[in-house]
């Protein structure tokens, strides 16, 4: 048998044992975990203006209080609709949440929002254009970002925060923060 007959009949199977190898290696991942330039790096520079306070501006120095959450939400996003009840439990705990309103399309549809469903974030920054979420290299939303005392984004979490994955790895990323600050 020539070479070329062989490459015709197993040519074919070895495309596709690799293209098997190559799926069974993405079932196994976790699509929450991204990678992020900016896990142990200082908070970016940005400046973003309050939610209800048009006049009020925040820059980074706001983040620099933590330990503390970051959260990027919007209205138009359903998964932070089914969070949003688990992060007013949380703030009631007493973990800081500073939220990101990311690209809504009016100010007044958020601040809806928050009055209906309650306000969990001690800060609130209205970013209608994405510019501070892309300092952070935000995908889309809901994103919770883990920053420490000294302004260092130590952790980013994509998907919804929820009593499960609270319970089973942020809650010991966060307390970890707290013990470090201590």
């Amino acid at each position: 048998m020539t070479k070329f007959r062989w490459f015709i009949l197993f040519g074919p199977l070895v495309l596709f044992a690799g293209l098997v190898v190559f799926l069974l290696k993405g079932l196994g991942s976790d699509p929450t975990e991204l990678d992020s330039a900016l896990i142990n790096e200082p908070i970016p520079q940005f400046k973003a203006r309050d939610l209800y306070e048009t006049e009020v501006t925040y820059d980074q120095s706001v983040l620099q209080e933590g330990p503390l959450l970051l959260n990027v939400w919007a209205t138009w996003c359903p998964t932070c609709r089914a969070e949003h009840e688990f992060l007013n439990e949380l703030a009631s705990r007493g973990v800081p949440i500073v939220g990101l309103n990311y690209k809504d399309d009016s100010r007044e549809k958020a601040v809806n929002w928050l009055n209906t469903l309650g306000d969990p974030y001690s800060v609130n920054l209205f970013d209608p254009k994405g510019d501070v979420a892309f300092e952070f290299g935000v995908y889309g939303a809901p994103e919770t970002y883990f920053i420490d005392h000294k302004g260092v984004i130590r952790y980013r979490h994509v998907g919804d925060v929820n009593e499960r994955n609270w319970s089973n790895q942020l809650q010991g990323i966060y307390q970890q923060l707290l013990e470090e600050a201590e």
